[in-house]
């Protein structure tokens, strides 16, 4: 068959590639990036689906808008709202998962061709997804306190992209939280260069100590012009379900009216049943307690798996703890004649039966091979302590 020549340049995903091998018997897996389906709201969500056939049967059972189902769009506006984002219902569309809504910034933003700037590293889908509309990316790298604000103002300066993407907190993969100082940089470089900002935001609410930073949304409020140039990507799947997917996308009334037009072209609307259990469970109040539940949890593997590898790889690898988020990046030092490049680690880890993905596919250039990610979500304390245990014998 001749296939669209726009595929050419994409390759399937690496992480997926790797769940191939994750069927084998007592493997530990910290490959994927997926939450624990043992903390899902199970109940929450049957009195939400339940409540939302016994009050609005039509509404939930329907074709609906594209926008979204109004009553979900009214609740995600309070929801956006308690996290210092003013938007009117209207100001926001409901996505497929945040994963349509870079989609829909791939369809109606890029030619072929288009520059586009991206951390280096940062998520993968997100890669693949700009690269099959033809984008040219640019990365910017990337430290503990987030994007280096200083080397993305030189490649602002010198591509003028169409768009700059970021994941400022506890991004995938890199953990990283953007600073304070550093988001309102970014804010001031947008209308200095008058480049579109996309913030993508799916972990945001899962801070473990601390709450991070307001969101580089929120922060439009403190400069004068900003917020024409920022559009703001959220997702309940790392908080709530990722079945559901039940995502939403922010920004220029003309950004949102063109996407949503595609959005049409795609799959005429989000799930109507999924939103309008998502708007229950979102007006029942019972997410304060449920994200309160899952940080705990979350922040309680993290801190086992930090303290698995300091202790099991010590200097062979270094990494920065992560405050929230799912993921470990690290990178092997090659310290002792250790191994140092982690493709070589990941092999030699199926093999101890435990698995982890390389780092090098969440580059979009210059991949560093030395680099790793960890998830910690869906393995329990017990589970990591033997999972790291098993990968310092791969080293």
């Amino acid at each position: 068959m001749q296939f669209a020549s726009r595929l050419d340049n994409v390759e399937t995903s690496a992480i997926r590639e790797l769940f191939k091998l994750l069927g084998t018997p007592g493997i530990i897996s910290f490959a994927g990036g997926f939450p624990d389906s043992a903390m899902f709201d199970v109940e929450g969500l049957k009195e939400a689906s339940a409540k939302a056939l016994a009050e609005e049967p039509g509404g939930a059972l329907q074709y609906g808008a594209t926008e979204g189902y109004e009553p979900l769009r009214t609740q995600l506006s309070a929801f956006m709202k308690t996290k210092g984002v003013e938007v009117d219902p209207s100001g926001l569309i409901v996505t497929t998962g945040s994963q349509q809504a870079l989609d829909l910034l791939g369809k109606t933003l890029i030619s072929p061709g288009d520059k586009v700037i991206v951390e280096g590293p940062t998520f993968l889908a997100t890669i693949q997804c700009f690269r099959l509309y033809g984008a040219q990316l640019i990365s910017a790298p990337v430290d503990a306190d987030g994007v280096r604000t200083d080397e993305l103002e030189k490649l602002i300066a010198e591509h003028k992209p169409k768009f700059v993407y970021l994941i400022p907190t506890f991004g995938n993969p890199s953990g990283a939280m953007l600073s304070l100082e550093r988001r309102r940089k970014v804010l001031e470089m947008a209308v200095r260069y008058q480049a579109l900002i996309v913030e993508d935001d799916p972990y945001g609410d899962l801070y473990f100590d601390q709450a991070p930073p307001p969101s580089i949304m929120s922060l439009t409020q403190d400069v004068p012009g900003s917020r024409a140039l920022v559009a703001h990507c959220g997702s309940l799947s790392k908080v709530l379900s990722p079945g559901l997917r039940i995502g939403w996308m922010i920004g220029p009334a003309e950004l949102l009216a063109k996407a949503t037009m595609c959005k049409q072209f795609s799959d005429a609307h989000t799930s109507t049943f999924a939103q309008a259990t998502a708007a229950q469970y979102l007006k029942s109040g019972r997410m304060p307690a449920t994200l309160a539940h899952v940080r705990e949890v979350y922040a309680e593997r993290a801190r086992a798996m930090g303290e698995a590898l300091r202790r099991e790889l010590g200097d062979a690898i270094t990494f920065t703890q992560p405050g929230g988020g799912l993921f470990f990046w690290a990178r092997l030092t090659g310290a002792g004649g250790k191994v140092a490049d982690a493709n070589v680690l990941a092999k030699r880890a199926i093999e101890k039966l435990v698995a982890f993905v390389p780092g090098a596919p969440f580059f979009a250039e210059k991949p560093d091979v030395a680099t790793l990610r960890l998830s910690f979500a869906t393995a329990n304390v017990e589970k990591i302590r033997e999972g790291i245990a098993r990968l310092g014998t791969a080293l």
